[in-house]
């Protein structure tokens, strides 16, 4: 890599071996975008190809129309007498042994759980709700589900019992897959007793549970052991065909309200996108060792840390644990032992790592790729990464995307670049990126704006949101129109058309570069009963980029400090470790507008010690000075 003008270059060595190298693509892409695309569907297996490329019937658009296939058979199938390592799956204990599963005993292992599942009566378009850590049963979990044709709906296996329940109860899942228990750096987790307390008052009749962390758990007529239900199994197990536009999985997300919303995609259109996107941007080969330290609960566990590198015939490291337990450095002797090729986590990682690591010497000779995902990755900790861990020689592709586009839309390709600290990149070749100010005009080069998506849009995009036809509309296609996808971030990009998210424009916050709206906090503690209103804000926080704090008004005289604990005990109840509090004010009153409107943009200044603007719109001002005083006596 060679630095020029603030920007850093592919070396020749990396571009030649690049699967892309020059600006070609983006050309060929600029010209005709439906023909990009149908060029890295044929990289697919299809039962039937298509008929029709594009269809766009704003906001309603699909892909590759007429075409059947099943995502399993580009990987499995295609690999079933492979004895190459698909999966190296490294638990939580380093003292663990470790487990290498291959293409040949992935392929089996998914049609004995496949058969179970049909055995139970599932069916194709039916959901399966997953609430796994991450073991390869998980995976398991997934391609069986695809397999077969169900939707799985996975989620977070660090959710509480209510955050499960809320989301079974949407998309009606009949049968769940967990565990009994699993550990995560010091902490033992009883899983099957939150999925036991999450399934009440759901569709739920059947619970398989892997064993997992061998505790004692409550057995009922709807358990059945995992490893029981495969034992009898046949190794074989036809894919179902799917058509192109079939619902493959449906993926909760935090919106602006306090409901998750149910994004949905369909199956021709995410296989294309996640192939080619790994294909590109991580310069995936099957040589390769793709690490992605992201939950599969998360939309970036679905597709780079499963589905993308599968794909791509890589072979994929699953991990259980974190990467600094029990050592600060477990995630460089993980990478030193199983020659990682590409690594791709967060920035909050790369913050704590390079807090506690520093200046640490080990060279970690296999990496040729380092990735970011999740939030905007300040200067500091890009340069931290690049030199300390990619040692100057690694292409660090920051990459933009949400749960709504299934993959990445925006990073430089490792064999092009130009890499900025702190900027995204480009647009990835076929997809249009503008940025709008509020009228919907185009801004220039280095005006921030709204961060919006020019049909045609990805294949891989969002179909809809699960039984909220209303919510898909209001949500993304609302604000600029019926033909423009609103992100709801806002971004500017330089004269070399890098682009750089700022932040969010709705009122979600990124905690460890997880999507956690206000609303759903908000509802979580406005069901304490000493509480009359709240306000939850994201303020700038170290190591997670971004942390949330509450605001409360109480009707009650109780302590404040019994009041704090409460809180922050019911928020770890209704929704789980990831939305842990960092800090809770006791206030008089929040700042609203006349039309009763809370103004959080406000409490979030004063925490940033901006100027806090024109506050004639308040119906309160003096609530400003309480809010003031507040923060300062918790500082």
């Amino acid at each position: 890599m060679h630095k020029k003008d603030g920007m850093y270059y592919p070396s020749e060595e990396i571009a030649e071996g690049a699967h892309v190298n020059s600006e070609h693509i983006y050309k060929e892409a600029e010209n005709d975008p439906v023909k990009f695309w149908e060029d890295r569907a044929r990289e697919i297996d299809w039962r039937e190809e298509w008929e029709t490329s594009f269809i766009h019937k704003p906001p309603y658009f699909e892909w590759f129309l007429g075409g059947k296939l099943n995502i399993t058979e580009s990987f499995l199938d295609k690999n079933k007498d492979s004895d190459k390592t698909a999966i190296i799956f490294c638990p939580n204990s380093p003292d663990e042994e470790e487990r290498k599963i291959s293409y040949r005993e992935l392929y089996r292992e998914v049609n004995r759980f496949s058969n179970a599942l049909k055995r139970m009566g599932v069916r194709k378009g039916e959901s399966v709700g997953i609430y796994l850590p991450m073991i390869p049963e998980a995976i398991f979990a997934l391609l069986a589900c695809a397999r077969i044709g169900a939707m799985h709906a996975v989620v977070f296996s660090a959710f509480s019992p209510s955050a499960l329940r809320v989301r079974m109860q949407d998309v009606g899942a009949r049968v769940l897959i967990t565990a009994d228990g699993f550990s995560r750096a010091g902490e033992f987790i009883e899983l099957k007793k939150q999925a036991d307390e999450g399934i009440k008052d759901t569709s739920v009749e059947k619970m398989i549970v892997v064993k997992r962390g061998s505790n004692e758990i409550d057995f009922t007529e709807k358990d059945v052991w995992y490893h029981e239900i495969i034992k009898e199994e046949s190794e074989e197990c036809p894919a179902e065909i799917m058509d192109s536009e079939d619902p493959f999985f449906v993926l909760y997300t935090s919106g602006s309200t306090g409901k998750p919303k149910g994004v949905l995609h369909a199956c021709g259109g995410y296989a294309v996108q996640a192939k080619a996107t790994g294909k590109l941007i991580f310069d995936l080969k099957g040589s390769d060792v793709f690490w992605s330290t992201a939950d599969i609960g998360w939309i970036t566990g679905h597709t780079y840390t499963v589905y993308s590198p599968l794909l791509n015939g890589a072979t994929l490291l699953l991990f259980e644990g974190v990467p600094n337990w029990p050592e600060p450095d477990r995630f460089a002797k993980i990478i030193e032992k199983h020659k990682v090729t590409a690594f791709y986590t967060a920035p909050t990682a790369v913050r704590m790592l390079k807090t506690q690591l520093g200046d640490f010497q080990r060279e970690l000779d296999s990496l040729r790729i380092l990735g970011s995902v999740g939030e905007p990755i300040d200067e500091d900790s890009w340069e931290w990464f690049y030199k300390i861990v990619g040692k100057e020689r690694c292409p660090l592709v920051d990459t933009w995307w949400q749960t709504e586009t299934g993959g990445i839309l925006m990073s430089s390709l490792p064999g092009v670049g130009p890499f900025k600290p702190t900027f995204a990149g480009r647009p990835f070749p076929g997809v249009k990126f503008k940025v709008y100010d509020e009228d919907g005009n185009e801004m220039p080069p280095n005006k921030e704006g709204d961060l919006v998506i020019l049909p045609p849009f990805a294949p891989g995009m969002l179909r809809g949101v699960y039984k909220n036809d209303e919510k898909y509309r209001e949500e993304y296609f609302s604000v600029f129109g019926e033909e423009v996808y609103y992100t709801s971030d806002t971004a500017y990009y330089d004269e070399k058309g890098l682009f750089r998210i700022v932040g969010r424009a709705d009122d979600v916050i990124k905690v460890a570069g997880h999507r956690l709206s206000t609303g759903e906090l908000e509802n979580a503690i406005s069901k304490h009963e000493d509480i009359v209103e709240c306000a939850v804000v994201g303020i700038k926080d170290e190591i997670k980029g971004e942390a949330p704090v509450a605001f409360v008004v109480s009707n009650s005289g109780k302590d404040s400090d019994d009041l704090v604990g409460e809180v922050k005990k019911m928020l770890m109840s209704e929704i789980g470790p990831i939305a842990s509090l960092k800090q809770v004010y006791i206030v008089p009153d929040l700042p609203k507008t006349r039309s009763g409107k809370i103004m959080r943009r406000i409490m979030k200044k004063i925490f940033s010690g901006e100027d806090l603007g024109d506050l004639s719109t308040l119906a309160n001002p003096e609530s400003v000075d309480g809010l003031k005083e507040e923060i300062q006596k918790g500082q």
